[in-house]
């Protein structure tokens, strides 16, 4: 909890501080990356931070964490601080690189902000940052310890066994662990961060979600190509379409991702996802088969058109194996040959869905946010509506 002094001036202080948050958030990075340019060459995600978003996520995320300290001092913001927990620890994000942030994010916020930012304010900030740090480090350091009690943990060596186009600008890939250690084992919905070298030598992760495990010694994961369309394109995603085919090897990070599959068999789910963000559904609905889910499942899925619809054959598969289980698919450009599909955006009003829910979401942000709005309308309770980003959290940021 913050101290009650702190508080105070927090709470004073937010509209200024949370109002300057994008200035401080560009002069932080900036400085940092003066002083440290390996974390920009093989930490930090390039295209992010020419694009800005890294640092809108960064903006809103603080800004977010202070204002529920001073709005709902007894409740932790916990699902904010475990999806951040699990990005950072598939990156291997380790403690001692909090005091390095801390350094830069605060000579930025004194730079300008001036004289507002006098020792008291200074010292109620560096409470928020410091309780924020530490919660995110002691989630990090049990993920850690989880995953190095299954023998699983850093960075292993994966061989490409299989490549598959699903569409013109999506790939899955099927991995196999190059040392012949066992795969470990992951929960339906999770992701790997992938990291590869480039051709100017920087060493760049970016995370997939987990499609399946066609057997227990092999991963699939799918890769979207990234086309910047005014910003650059994905380096990434890119690289591994351009250069990466059976008999490469892959750098890969233990299983992590929070938006994880957890119902019981006569819990009613609901699985929306658009574009990529249907990788991570095939991986539920994949386990829902497996396990024999008896209560209903709604499947709902948008797209451009039937064609970039990646892995549509074991989207339709997975939720005809289920006892009750019903599929609805929109696309923007519908195509002949598909006469039961829905054309235009996803419009939830006439989706009948069971008492008591719950709903897993996946794909773009704007999508996300029309989706979670019908549901709520629909009496979902806020709890139960689940979501995924891919990319940095830019609903945290949003007004």
């Amino acid at each position: 909890m913050l101290s009650e002094q702190s508080a105070a001036v927090v709470r004073a202080t937010l509209p200024a501080v949370g109002g300057a948050l994008p200035e401080i958030s560009d002069r932080f990075y900036a400085g940092l990356f003066a002083a440290r340019p390996e974390l920009l060459r093989d930490l930090f995600n390039r295209g992010n931070q020419s694009s800005g978003t890294q640092r809108q996520a960064l903006a809103g995320a603080f800004a977010a964490f202070a204002a529920q300290l001073v709005e709902r001092p007894d409740v932790r913001p916990d699902a904010m601080l475990h999806r951040i927990a699990h990005k950072h620890a598939s990156l291997g994000i380790a403690p001692e690189q909090y005091p390095v942030v801390h350094e830069h994010l605060f000579a930025a916020l004194a730079d300008v902000l001036g004289e507002a930012v006098t020792p008291q304010v200074a010292a109620a900030w560096t409470e928020v940052y410091w309780l924020m740090a530490n919660a995110l480090v002691a989630v990090e350091k049990r993920l850690y310890a989880a995953t190095e009690a299954s023998g699983t943990g850093g960075w292993r060596t994966w061989e490409v066994v299989e490549r598959v186009a699903e569409t013109a600008d999506v790939a899955t890939f099927l991995l196999r662990p190059a040392d012949g250690a066992p795969a470990p084992a992951f929960r339906a919905g999770q992701y790997v961060s992938v990291r590869v070298e480039l051709p100017d030598g920087a060493r760049q992760a970016r995370q997939y979600s987990i499609v399946g495990a066609p057997d227990p010694s092999v991963r699939r994961i799918g890769v979207k190509r990234v086309h910047g369309g005014g910003t650059p394109d994905g380096e990434v995603s890119n690289h591994l379409h351009a250069r990466v085919q059976v008999g490469s090897t892959l750098e890969l990070s233990a299983p992590y991702g929070d938006l994880v599959l957890d119902a019981g068999d006569r819990t009613p789910l609901l699985l929306a996802s658009a574009g990529i963000g249907v990788t991570p559904m095939i991986a539920m609905l994949e386990q829902l088969v497996a396990s024999g889910h008896g209560a209903p499942v709604t499947v709902v899925h948008a797209d451009r058109s039937p064609a970039e619809h990646a892995l549509r054959a074991e989207h339709e598969a997975y939720a005809a194996k289920l006892e009750d289980a019903v599929a609805h698919f929109w696309y923007e450009r519908p195509q002949p040959g598909h006469p039961a599909d829905r054309t235009g955006l996803v419009d939830l009003s006439g989706v009948p869905l069971a008492p008591g829910t719950r709903a897993y979401l996946c794909g773009p942000l704007p999508f996300m946010r029309a989706v979670r709005a019908q549901l709520l309308e629909k009496g979902l309770a806020p709890a139960d509506i689940h979501y995924e980003v891919f990319g940095p959290d830019l609903w945290l940021a949003a007004p």
